[in-house]
């Protein structure tokens, strides 16, 4: 049993509070974390590890009152400093969870006091951070564990399962988007000293699971920011990656989108998927021969093809998304059995610091609005 203590007990810290302080992990995550929150959404998952067997809430500090506030009213110990928690040696990990601008620092002065660390992303600012963080891991022997926690979410699982099992053939095409319509928000990730903006947000999400799934390397990467709400920080941006085999991917976050487009599509040499949305509609096209004789000259606007004539369903056949079991509490877990030495990291420092890389090299492409070759 590990003893880890929250700093940072905002929406995302309050979720990780209750989510330990139950022990029931992400199964309860988005219940009741913010006073705004509706109080009856809950996430539900075919299985979850039980990890009040391997992680006891220490405690949780935040500099806003209101919010130790809110953790009394839940019965969780309320620590009176940063400091405090750096020196109780029943802290086993550290989970930071506070603006973007203070990982680097709070992480390096846990690891210094002795402790673990569960980071949330972008675990850094800037590749170079990482770097010097990575080093005080070493060199103290504490574990410092990114939490890029998507790799989770059932869309990708599913995205990944049709792209590892090769169910549409050959894919040599994905599309992987998040479309919102409410601009960024208003509070420090709108800031760009606290590290703000939609690449550092969301774009640390959807490269890490991307990169996760396909193993071999980018070979070049082009990139545009948006700035359609604000200023100051990238409210959106589009990414285009060409790995080494010739597979192109699209990363897309906007959130001036009132009509949002799927959040996957992936197009291989023997079908199509889509998944629209976050409850996972979606289906599977899949091909059964190419050597068919169904096409006929359809009206196209103004005039006929034949070349785009729809296939009937004697060549294609429409199939369900495929299933998917995972245990969505398995990153927690594995923080644990890492930590005593039963497990390998997961998200590994290393993967952290090519997502930053990548994420560099896409903010490059858009200020000189070059491809960056990787």
């Amino acid at each position: 049993m590990k003893r880890i203590a929250i700093v940072g007990c905002g929406g995302m810290g309050g979720g990780h509070a209750i989510a330990i302080g139950s022990g029931s992990g992400n199964a309860v995550w988005g219940a009741d974390t913010s006073a705004d929150q509706d109080p009856n959404i809950c996430l539900d998952y075919e299985k979850d590890t039980d990890i009040s067997k391997k992680l006891e809430l220490a405690g949780v500090y935040d500099i806003d009152e209101s919010r130790m506030d809110w953790a009394r009213e839940r019965g969780f110990h309320t620590f009176s400093s940063y400091e405090e928690i750096l020196s109780d040696p029943k802290v086993d990990i550290v989970l930071i969870a506070t603006p973007n601008h203070l990982h680097k620092d709070m992480s390096i002065q846990a690891m210094e006091a002795g402790k673990h660390v569960l980071c949330e992303k972008p675990v850094m600012m800037n590749s170079k951070d990482m770097k010097d963080v990575m080093e005080v891991s070493a060199r103290t022997g504490k574990i410092f564990y990114p939490r890029q926690n998507r790799r989770w979410d059932k869309d990708y699982r599913i995205v990944k399962k049709i792209f590892e099992e090769k169910q549409l053939g050959n894919v040599f095409r994905i599309e992987s988007r998040v479309h919102g319509s409410r601009g960024i928000p208003g509070d420090w990730r709108s800031k760009k000293q606290y590290g703000g903006g939609m690449m550092l947000d969301w774009g640390v999400h959807l490269l890490d699971r991307l990169l996760a799934m396909i193993s071999e390397p980018v070979d070049h990467i082009y990139c545009k920011l948006l700035h359609v709400t604000n200023d100051q920080v990238d409210d959106g941006f589009t990414i285009y990656l060409s790995f080494k085999s010739g597979l192109d991917v699209v990363v897309e976050v906007g959130t001036c989108n009132f009509i949002a487009l799927p959040l996957w599509y992936v197009a291989g040499d023997q079908g199509s998927a889509v998944i629209y949305d976050w409850m996972c509609r979606g289906e599977m096209k899949c091909l059964t021969s190419w050597e068919d004789k169904d096409a006929k000259p359809i009206l196209a606007g103004a005039g006929l093809t034949k070349t785009m004539a729809p296939r009937n369903d004697q060549s294609l056949i429409s199939q369900p998304l495929p299933e998917v079991v995972f245990d969505n509490n398995e990153l927690y877990s594995n923080l644990v059995d890492t930590i005593e030495g039963n497990a390998k990291q997961i998200v590994t420092q290393e993967h952290a610091l090519r997502v930053l890389e990548l994420m560099e090299a896409a903010v490059e492409s858009s200020e000189t609005g070059k491809v960056i070759y990787v």
